[in-house]
């Protein structure tokens, strides 16, 4: 019944539930641009924390007809400032060699400044000039090709999700094993179930200066329907989304919970308080223990396959790993746990020059970690966690919200704030380009992705949720269609 549905997000999510990807283009004929101020990790935001009365839910978007962008990689900005011409070939040479090119990762602009360099040296005399766009195309092609899928450019699908907090330190989005989908709308938390589309509210916060700060369902098969859910007046929900009922309440920070992450019955919080705090849920004294290591607020927290390590990405540019054996429940005759203020991080790691909120464990090579940077910051790094150096760092160009690692593929996917708000597909190790993905009108804060690992969501300030067929099916439903 749309009439119980507390304010206007039901009605509007339910408006565009059926969307698919031939209303696409219909849709984005009318984007939006926030009218506020962005709670943005980017410049003088990324390094100090924002009062809470700035995070307030309570934003409008004003409506702007938008302007058609052309999809190409040939035609993106990045590359028309890269264009070969005799004067900017002469202006590249004399910058020198030692200058940093933060495009010297994309493929196309590889090529065409290896063209550009091979025929300055043949001469203006050469009997076969090298067409270096044309080479440039090709390559993109054939790696497009060696893919062996095809990737739409378009949303399957767009949910309306108006009351969306733009705040980059945030997260407001968590796709369920059992394929359910739950979006933080400012005070209010609604589920999308995927396979048939219903949509439903699971809780409203009632005190005014109070709202959803952060969610995460319980990654443990057989207890999918439990979800954590972190509010700004510092406490914890753990829910029933079953029984559509609150179970617990779960204390222990001092400021906004902001990130979460499960562990199989154990649940890590991370705060505005800098402060990580590790909870029992079966437990009726739930607190651990308290990992102390950052200065600022914490934005990232995720914990890894074999739930041993937990990585966690700070305000104040720090990434921090952590040991499961940290979290041990030492007790003293039956007494309260251990005073464990005095945990320090394992590894703290200082190479990121922005809020580290971005963070991804690769599924398919233990210890390999993901993580990416605020807008002063703009690069995906990768590290091994066990020694703590950096295997690779990749300048994207922009701001880094998140990141997915594909579940059957060497691929992984990056969400990007201005100037693209895109998102990007990339191939691993080479990290060469594979696609980007665009339509948002504003930064793409969060993503998560479909229990089968096909399907990735996409939620961004402009407020709109879209799902995007980035990772293709798995191997096996592969298998069935052909067989079909």
């Amino acid at each position: 019944n749309l009439g119980q549905c507390p304010k206007r997000g039901m009605s509007r999510m339910l408006s565009f539930q059926g969307a698919r990807r031939e209303d696409v283009a219909s849709m984005t004929s009318s984007t939006r641009s926030l009218s506020s101020s962005s709670l943005d990790g980017s410049g003088s935001l990324d390094g100090q924390s924002l009062p809470v009365g700035l995070c307030t839910p309570k934003r409008r978007l004003v409506r702007q007809p938008s302007s058609s962008r052309n999809l190409s990689p040939v035609a993106s900005p990045h590359y028309r400032r890269q264009a070969s011409t005799p004067s900017n070939r002469s202006r590249s040479n004399s910058r020198g060699r030692d200058t940093i090119d933060p495009f010297s990762h994309d493929q196309l602009h590889v090529l065409h400044r290896a063209a550009s360099n091979s025929s300055s040296r043949s001469g203006s005399s050469s009997s076969m000039p090298f067409d270096s766009l044309s080479q440039a195309e090709n390559r993109l092609k054939s790696v497009t090709k060696s893919i062996g899928r095809r990737i739409p450019k378009t949303p399957s699908r767009i949910l309306d999700a108006p009351e969306l907090v733009d705040d980059y330190y945030l997260n407001l989005v968590s796709w369920s094993e059992s394929n359910v989908l739950a979006v933080a709308l400012g005070q209010c938390v609604y589920l999308w179930e995927a396979e048939t589309g219903n949509i439903k509210h699971l809780l409203t916060l009632h005190e005014d200066t109070d709202f959803v700060t952060s969610v995460s369902w319980v990654r443990e098969k057989g207890n999918s329907h439990y979800i954590a859910i972190g509010t700004n007046h510092n406490m914890v929900q753990l829910w029933d989304s079953e029984a559509e009922r609150r179970l617990r309440t779960l204390d222990g920070h001092s400021a906004r919970v902001g990130a979460m992450s499960w562990n199989q019955h154990w649940l890590s919080s991370g705060g505005r308080d800098s402060l990580i705090v590790q909870h029992d849920v079966r437990s009726r004294n739930h607190v651990v223990s308290t990992y102390v290591g950052h200065t600022q607020e914490v934005c990232g927290l995720k914990w890894n396959d074999e739930g041993t390590t937990l990585a966690s990405g700070g305000n104040e540019n720090l990434l921090c790993l952590w040991d499961a054996s940290m979290s041990q429940r030492r007790r003293n005759n039956g007494q309260r746990p251990f005073d464990s203020s005095s945990l320090g991080p394992r590894l703290a790691l200082t190479q990121h020059k922005a809020a580290v909120k971005a963070l991804a464990w690769c599924p398919f090579h233990r210890g390999l970690l993901a993580s990416g940077g605020g807008t002063a910051d703009r690069t995906i790094k990768f590290w091994n966690t066990n020694s703590g150096a950096v295997l690779n760092s990749i300048d994207t160009g922009s701001q880094v919200c998140s990141i997915l690692w594909s579940k059957h593929q060497r691929e992984l996917c990056s969400s990007h704030g201005f100037s693209e708000n895109q998102l990007i597909l990339w191939k691993y190790p080479t990290m060469t380009k594979i696609q980007e993905f665009k339509g948002h009108t504003a930064r793409v804060l969060h993503m998560d992705q479909s229990p089968d690992g096909g399907c990735v969501v996409s939620a961004a300030a402009d407020e709109t949720l879209r799902f995007w067929d980035v990772f293709g099916s798995p191997p096996s439903e592969q298998k069935k269609v052909d067989l079909s």
